[in-house]
């Protein structure tokens, strides 16, 4: 947090960070002991987790609220269970909660306990929260715009199309990710994106779609690295089967695809994204392939040598050219096929 405090005052134009959610994930320090001492030093008492989370994700964002420009926009990832914790803090610091993005995908292991007579204590996850908030802007949001270039979201530059009509439809607060069986010409069963348009009773696809991060998208500039064994589900269950061997072995690497739409939407053209919790450094590759510019900040030295590499990776396959092709088309498909066994 220390670092944050170094950065210009209102010198950034918006907020793109995927932060601790407070659940012990996977027990990783960053996820529970960290925040607990940070919240227990802070308050010089002893707190509950859900305590310690919210004075915890309450005293970053006070930190970037510091920073941002006027009506600049936060969005930031939860979790099901603490996003209530993480909206209080949000508000807690002197943002203005302006909305919850849903990002739904099929994919997902349930993190429970296996009780006697088929009893659980958790569902399998199907989908996680992305707060959107925003500093409060001076004056009307049209003068804070003339001023500071912020307060309003680049709703153009983020429109969907639908495919039946042709139109360029006004974005939802809905995103859905394929699975990874999915292909250029059916949904695995189970799909999200598939569902959403099943339901409608047609391909709609008036939502964002976008698949899940794959290994070679994880590990796409980190050649040089050394590869790690790391299992990602470690409550799969899945006897005897060896864990991948990845050069970018960060838990939760969100999509690219996923984080670009983020920047375009939050950010206004040119301007300054700042993620506080870079982790593996995918929103600094959305900035870059984006053409905005960045700032990130992480603690863990094996995640930063991640980071810089990814970045500088994109940065040069991104410089004055489109990405390459994408493993999955953002959008729904036609039909949906039985899962793979």
């Amino acid at each position: 947090m220390t670092l944050l405090e170094r950065i210009e005052q209102e010198s950034v134009d918006a907020v793109v960070t995927d932060p601790p959610y407070g659940i012990d994930f996977q027990h990783a320090a960053w996820d529970g002991r960290a925040i607990d001492a940070t919240a227990t030093r802070l308050e010089g008492r002893r707190l509950t987790s859900s305590e310690a989370f919210e004075i915890f994700s309450r005293e970053w964002a006070q930190r970037c609220l510091r920073v941002l420009k006027p009506g600049g926009h936060l969005v930031a990832f939860g979790a099901p269970r603490t996003a209530h914790r993480l909206a209080c803090a949000l508000e807690g610091a002197g943002f203005e909660l302006r909305d919850t993005l849903m990002w739904l995908y099929g994919e997902g292991l349930p993190k429970s306990r296996r009780l006697p007579a088929g009893r659980g204590t958790t569902l399998k996850p199907a989908y996680e929260p992305i707060l959107l908030a925003r500093k409060p802007p001076q004056g009307t949001v049209e003068r804070n715009l003339r001023e500071h270039g912020t307060g309003a979201l680049e709703i153009e530059a983020c429109r969907i199309r639908d495919r039946c009509s042709g139109a360029r439809r006004w974005p939802a607060n809905v995103v859905a990710s394929h699975a990874r069986g999915c292909d250029q010409t059916a949904c695995e069963a189970g799909c999200a994106a598939a569902a959403l348009d099943e339901g409608a009773g047609r391909p709609v696809s008036r939502f964002f779609y976008c698949p899940k991060a794959r290994h070679g998208e994880r590990d796409a500039g980190c050649e040089r690295l050394p590869a790690r064994a790391r299992d990602l589900f470690p409550n799969a269950g899945a006897a005897g089967k060896p864990a991948p061997r990845l050069r970018n072995p960060h838990p939760t690497v969100k999509p690219i695809e996923l984080m670009r739409w983020l920047v375009r939407l939050a950010c206004p053209p040119g301007g300054l994204v700042l993620d506080c919790f870079c982790g593996s450094g995918t929103s600094g590759v959305a900035a870059v392939l984006e053409h905005r510019r960045f700032h990130g900040i992480e603690r863990e030295p094996e995640y930063v040598a991640i980071a810089r590499a990814r970045i500088a990776h994109w940065q040069r396959h991104g410089a004055g050219s489109r990405p390459p092709r994408r493993e999955i088309p953002m959008r729904p498909f036609a039909r949906t096929r039985t899962a793979r066994r």
